[in-house]
């Protein structure tokens, strides 16, 4: 029966020193913006030899070096769209991914569109050209380092506020939507 009793204290003493340390201690789990972020840092990492991440900069090979992630939530002009999320990646290569999402009632529905970039240094116009034939282009405006405004075809300012157009790079931004793939 002594050994018994001596089992359970030492149980119970463990499991509310476990509960404890538990309730005491800052979350240990990352978010899957957190951990999205530190493998993006790190793939960036490996493809511009130590450069960091909110670099910018042209590079001197073929590969291009505009690269990071821009999020924004623009306007939408059909019935029953609240807005669109997008999500732009610049990859190595001049290789881009853009998601876009319409935020109507039902809809989780996301695009997708891959292509290439590339951009003026003397206009700031950042240019992408889908694969997909037919496609049309999309123009942006560099307004800095850390943010793309949104063009119409001709290259010209969408009208109405031009902060409503404006994709935010990732590592500037204070909030951001993030699309899981």
């Amino acid at each position: 029966m002594h050994t018994l009793n001596k089992k359970i204290t030492k149980n119970v003493a463990l499991t509310v020193f476990g509960a404890l340390f538990l309730t005491c201690n800052p979350a240990w789990a990352k978010s899957d913006m957190q951990l999205q972020e530190e493998a993006l840092k790190a793939r960036e990492m490996r493809h511009q030899d130590g450069m960091g991440h909110s670099m910018h900069q042209k590079s001197e090979d073929s590969s291009g070096g505009f690269r990071g992630v821009f999020y924004g939530y623009l306007p939408c002009k059909e019935e029953g769209c609240d807005g669109i999320k997008q999500t732009l990646s610049l990859k190595p290569r001049n290789n881009y991914l853009l998601v876009t999402q319409f935020t109507k009632e039902f809809s989780m529905r996301e695009y997708y569109e891959k292509g290439k970039y590339d951009w003026d240094d003397k206009t700031h116009i950042l240019t992408l050209t889908p694969s997909k034939e037919g496609a049309a282009k999309r123009l942006y405006t560099i307004q800095d380092e850390g943010a793309l405004v949104t063009l119409d075809s001709d290259g010209k300012p969408m009208s109405g506020d031009q902060e409503d157009y404006t994709l935010s790079r990732s590592d500037r931004g204070k909030t951001r939507q993030v699309h899981i793939h």
